[in-house]
């Protein structure tokens, strides 16, 4: 079947830096697969392993030593780099978090056997607004291979799509048990995995100052063990850098979500950490106010990491999901949390969005003011509109409906089938989630009963401001809902 001819959604300078081509791209689901292909892939570097990341926890384990190297990441990295004499191996790591994480258990001895080896190098990045933090998560190979997504080195993450209750290999490094925890990634080569390396060397630079050459090598290192879903792409990469006195601000990341939510035709699914920007949630409504707008699907968790996080961000929810509802006259939206076999929460700190079978956006960035404004983010796009990626529909599709397979506990088959009958991913799930002794399960979002502090902490933006030059605004020129006015006026126009 021929395919319609669309203008392409990724635009360099607008909602992309880079559109860079990638001979594999694979998404990779959880952070069991994910720390076994980086590893591997590490065991194969010739020149240079950059380690960029909102946090790195040298206690982890982080795939198996079957290789003949530790398990341990601290002390994997100290054998890569004695094994390897030409090896360079750099991390840079948010600053405020080390300083909170740098006495935990062996860490602070650790740091230091890097900091005396002459070819590892730890540097604290502190390049950024107060508040702010660096959450990009980028892992660069020779310029061969790169990882870029949502998946931290760090303890807490490890899992696998399975999700069970009760999982001995769950564990934290103390051998404390973690709860399950859904996360994903991505993986690519080519020319696209070297503009990351430029990407991950231009993030060192800002941090520290120092400038590196990029590697000579370019001999492959792919992981033997990661099968690549997508081959000869063209993928976009997005950002977010905060206004700084030296550095340029970059929204690329705010424009591409709200251009994926208005080229929505069918359907939006969307994993998120976090929903509280109002900026996304009014282009939602937006879209919900249409006749024959698109469905709108967001996994969420049950309640956002640590006490102020969650006043804060679980209020903003709240409030956001209560405007959006009222807009909702043709039932088109859905707010959901995965939930294990016996009924306990599935932490989702994934970020990724798929629109309709054209779109397929994996990342750092969340659905929260703070990746579109703030916090530093790298996202990677693939868009079927691209001539170059015409083929690719059918497996956007399919990794959707893996997805949402994995938190129903059934078959990828099965929501195929289900979607097709339907015409509704709305309709398949309400029909997958009610099937008996499914085990894990998708749960409808309930709004909580909310305090006049959380609500203060939420409409102010408290945890959430949306740019540097935000913290120190009055509270009265913030508020969540601020500009939703003239989405009213937007509305009632329509509906005359």
């Amino acid at each position: 079947m021929a395919v319609r001819e669309r203008r392409a959604l990724l635009n360099a300078g607008q909602n992309c830096w880079r559109v860079e081509h990638a001979d594999r791209f694979a998404v990779i689901v959880d952070a069991d697969a994910y720390f076994r292909a980086a590893r591997q892939a590490m065991l194969s570097a010739r020149h240079s392993i950059m380690l960029i990341g909102w946090d790195f926890d040298p206690r982890i384990t982080i795939g198996s030593g079957d290789d003949g190297g530790p398990e341990i990441l601290g002390d994997f990295i100290i054998w890569l780099a004695k094994r390897r004499p030409e090896l360079e191996i750099r991390l840079l790591r948010w600053d405020q978090g080390a300083l909170k994480t740098l006495f935990r258990g062996r860490t602070i001895l650790t740091v230091l056997k890097w900091k005396a080896h002459p070819r590892i190098t730890l540097q604290l990045d502190s390049k950024h607004p107060l508040a702010s933090s660096h959450h990009q998560k980028i892992v660069a190979i020779d310029d061969n291979v790169a990882f870029c997504g949502g998946i931290d080195m760090t303890e807490g993450r490890w899992d696998t799509p399975e999700h069970l209750d009760d999982d001995p290999r769950r564990v934290g490094p103390g051998g404390d048990p973690h709860p399950p925890w859904h996360d994903v990634t991505s993986a690519f080569d080519g020319a696209a995995a070297r503009a990351c390396g430029e990407l991950a060397r231009e993030r060192w630079r800002i941090a520290t100052g120092q400038k590196i050459a990029p590697p000579r090598t370019r001999e492959d290192c792919w992981p033997d063990t990661l099968r690549p879903a997508f081959r000869n792409v063209q993928l976009g990469i997005s950002r977010t850098f905060p206004k700084m006195d030296d550095v340029d601000e970059i929204h690329e990341i705010e424009r591409m979500y709200l251009d994926l939510i208005a080229r929505a035709e069918r359907v939006i699914y969307a994993e998120s950490q976090y929903f509280a920007s109002r900026l996304i949630a009014r282009a939602i409504a937006r879209r919900l106010a249409e006749e024959e707008g698109p469905e709108i699907v967001i996994v969420n968790p049950v309640n956002a990491e640590g006490w102020l996080k969650s006043k804060a961000m679980d209020t903003a929810r709240a409030c956001l999901v209560e405007a959006l509802r009222r807009h909702d006259r043709h039932g088109r939206l859905r707010v959901l949390h995965p939930l294990t076999a016996a009924g306990n929460e599935i932490y989702v700190h994934a970020k990724v969005m798929v629109v309709d079978d054209r779109y397929l956006r994996v990342g750092s960035s969340n659905f929260n003011n703070r990746s579109l404004r703030l916090d530093t983010e790298c996202d990677i796009v693939l868009d079927a509109d691209l001539p170059e990626n015409h083929d690719e529909c059918a497996r956007i599709a399919a990794f959707r409906n893996a997805l949402v397979a994995e938190h129903l506990g059934v078959g990828a088959d099965q929501v195929a089938h289900a979607l097709t009958r339907s015409g509704s991913l709305i309709a398949a799930i309400d029909e997958l989630r009610c099937k008996p002794g499914q085990g894990r399960r998708l749960a409808d979002y309930r709004l909580p009963d909310i305090s006049d502090v959380e609500q203060w902490l939420a409409e102010n933006e408290i945890m959430d401001p949306e740019g540097p030059e935000m913290i120190f605004a009055p509270v009265e020129s913030r508020g969540l809902f601020r500009g939703w006015r003239r989405f009213g006026n937007w509305l009632r126009r329509r509906r005359s």
